[in-house]
């Protein structure tokens, strides 16, 4: 393995290393900006890669892929809307921290531990691939309905405080994520004769309309305080958190590293899924479960290991399988095809320089976007002084244009206005968007599974609980359940 790792150093060049770095940068402003995305910054500069060597080409796409997935928690943070969809669960307590006046810490904790994230998935790509590849491999339709079964239990523990709102938020997401072609047989449902609906409404532009749009109707309805006056940027020092803070996260980050790096080599998933796992985990672990959302480091810190930690565990199957997760790792897969790279589980064997290179631009990509990010804090934090008045318009805008580059349809232009509609009533009746976005992710992929599992089974259902790897994530879903109860038990007691 050192010998691998000294080629692969040799081939590092200045070109490469700019590389690297431009294109992490490149990634932070495509991950930041709502409606862009890690996956159209990949398709944008695949192109250019045509024509460079195999280093530089991959040294660019490389850095872009790591900074994209962190430049998600910049906007997640400040203005509530997640730059990309594994950034989703940074909202829950990284925009309380900013209207606390606490910005600085809550980026500097998302920054640093996105990086040791990102670092502990590099590590099991580099050191456990072949052993969690051939994990994931074994994973069959029905494992993957438990899992996906097992993820929309955690609607209930996200709907601490009014278990009725949260279930019909949650059921709401299921049903719209329900439009347009049907899996498997692609027939299309829901869509009353409009052909717009045809493929569903697209999830990056379902996110920007549930927070960013939401948001802006908001404002305008209801006078809000601009939170700069809050905010002392000479008090930030380093990353704005005390050490006794960072080593009060390392079971929080330990866990979030593990459950990430897990589901993202399993196909299709994603660190969206991973971010709300890792979330919900470390609010059930907590002493004080009702304080998450409220503005905790613990939360910031669980989605932003997790959804890193999900980036090396993607590539798992991506370089040992040649099997993509994901739009990214597919977009990964073609780029590398097209470079003369044949991900398998011959590529070890023809071409370990190239794979180890790949893991030595990972490692500084890594570390080039944690310096990129630590120095544009305090940046970061004077788009507080902007007033909202000024800052949304402007936002829209970006996002208006950012839907309309997804599929270069109008009609995502539209959806935008359509969630932003739904986001805005969700708020002022006090419906939770955290169980409607579970809901609309996790419940398309359930579908899939379930009907795949019926046309192997035959129409049995015994099949789907004949599975060790189904009937754990089944226990673990009841014990999930179980747990809310005994909560709710609790509280009445309490309360009487």
């Amino acid at each position: 393995m050192g010998e691998y790792f000294l080629e692969a150093l040799s081939m590092l060049s200045l070109p490469n290393v700019a590389l690297m770095l431009g294109g992490v940068i490149v990634g932070l402003i495509f991950g930041a900006i709502p409606g862009l995305s890690t996956t159209m910054a990949i398709a944008l500069f695949l192109p250019m890669t045509f024509r460079m060597v195999i280093s530089d080409g991959l040294a660019l796409l490389i850095g872009v892929y790591i900074g994209g997935f962190s430049g998600g928690l910049i906007s997640a943070i400040l203005i509530n809307i997640p730059g990309t969809a594994a950034s989703i669960a940074t909202t829950f307590d990284g925009h309380p921290m900013a209207l606390k006046g606490q910005a600085g810490k809550a980026l500097g904790l998302g920054i640093v531990f996105s990086f040791l994230g990102g670092g502990v998935s590099i590590i099991a790509l580099i050191f456990i691939s072949p052993m969690l590849a051939s994990l994931a491999i074994k994973f069959g339709s029905y494992d993957y309905f438990a899992l996906c079964f097992f993820a929309l239990t955690m609607i209930v523990t996200m709907s601490s405080g009014n278990y009725i709102k949260g279930l019909i938020s949650g059921l709401l997401g299921i049903l719209l994520s329900m439009i347009g072609g049907a899996p498997i047989d692609g027939l299309p449902r829901f869509t009353f004769g409009n052909h717009s609906l045809d493929g569903g409404f697209d999830l990056v532009a379902v996110l920007v309309g549930l927070f960013a749009v939401a948001e802006l109707f908001d404002l305008a309805s209801v006078k809000q305080k601009n939170v700069a006056g809050k905010v002392n940027e000479t008090k930030i020092k380093g990353f704005g958190f005390s050490l006794k803070e960072f080593f009060a996260e390392k079971w929080n980050f330990l866990r979030s590293s593990i459950i990430g790096v897990l589901i993202g080599i399993l196909p299709g998933i994603g660190g969206s899924l991973a971010s709300l796992m890792s979330y919900n985990a470390a609010k059930k672990m907590s002493k004080n479960p009702d304080e998450f959302g409220t503005g905790v480091n613990a939360g910031v810190v669980a989605s932003e290991t997790a959804n890193n930690a999900a980036i090396g565990g993607a590539l798992i199957p991506l370089l040992s399988l040649g099997i993509p997760g994901d739009a990214v790792t597919a977009l990964l897969l073609g780029a590398f095809t097209m470079q003369g790279v044949q991900p398998g589980p011959l590529l070890f064997q023809n071409q370990p320089d190239v794979v180890y290179f790949i893991f030595v631009s990972l490692i500084i990509a890594n570390v080039f976007m944690l310096f990129s990010e630590f120095f544009a804090i305090k940046g970061f934090v004077k788009l507080l002084k902007i007033k909202r008045e000024y800052l949304f318009p402007a936002i829209i805008l970006l996002c208006m244009l950012g839907s309309y580059g997804l599929n270069n349809r109008l009609f995502d232009v539209v959806t935008i206005f359509i969630f932003g509609v739904v986001g805005y009533f969700m708020k002022r009746w006090g419906f939770k968007t955290q169980p409607f976005i579970l809901g609309y992710l996790v419940g398309p992929m359930a579908e899939l599974y379930f009907r795949r599992g019926f046309m192997y089974s035959e129409g049995r259902v015994l099949p789907f609980f004949t599975s060790p790897i189904a009937l754990l994530f089944y226990a673990i879903a009841i014990l999930n359940i179980a747990l809310a109860f005994v909560e709710v038990a609790k509280k009445r007691k309490k309360s009487k």
